[in-house]
């Protein structure tokens, strides 16, 4: 389904929905720079990065747009239709987008705070699968709710290979 029509919900309570995510998806860009802030100039400039490590500058304004990006998406598929299987699609697509937020949030302090490098890992692979498995479910719900997951996916293959190579090097 490329669109649909929107719920039948008032446009306060589809306004309010979409800020309630965008504070959610904030908040916890918020409480990753809570842990980050301490540790980058203190642990992580220590590490052994490969040469595609962008500057530590570079984080900050990337992460605003993405969790921007995925608070649209989640409002798109919150706010379509619920009747049929659009209904199972976009329930499972929003519970995904739930625990992909969720590993999210995790994979800040296993790798700044703890300095677990392995684990850290572990846990940006599983996101990895969660972001795909969320970009796909919201697809089918709406396919530009999808397509504003995929930067997001990008931005963590990325985060993804630079975790390895920080982890192959330490």
């Amino acid at each position: 389904m490329i669109a649909s029509t929107p719920r039948q919900t008032s446009r306060a309570d589809s306004i309010s929905v979409l800020l309630g995510l965008l504070f959610v998806c904030y908040a916890v860009a918020a409480l990753g720079a809570l842990v980050t802030a301490h540790e980058v100039p203190a642990w992580y400039a220590t590490l052994s990065k490969p040469n595609f490590s962008p500057p530590n500058w570079i984080f900050a304004p990337v992460w605003t747009v993405l969790y921007g990006l995925m608070a649209v998406a989640a409002w798109l598929v919150w706010r379509t239709p619920t009747s049929g299987s659009n209904s199972t699609s976009r329930r499972s697509g929003l519970i995904l987008f739930a625990l992909q937020l969720l590993l999210n949030f995790l994979w800040t302090p296993v790798f700044f705070r703890f300095h677990q490098l392995l684990p850290a890992l572990v846990v940006i692979l599983c996101l990895w699968g969660l972001i795909l498995l969320t970009a796909l479910r919201f697809w089918k719900v709406d396919r530009l709710a999808g397509g504003l997951m995929l930067p997001y996916l990008v931005w963590v293959t990325f985060a993804t290979a630079l975790n390895y190579e920080i982890y192959r090097l330490n």
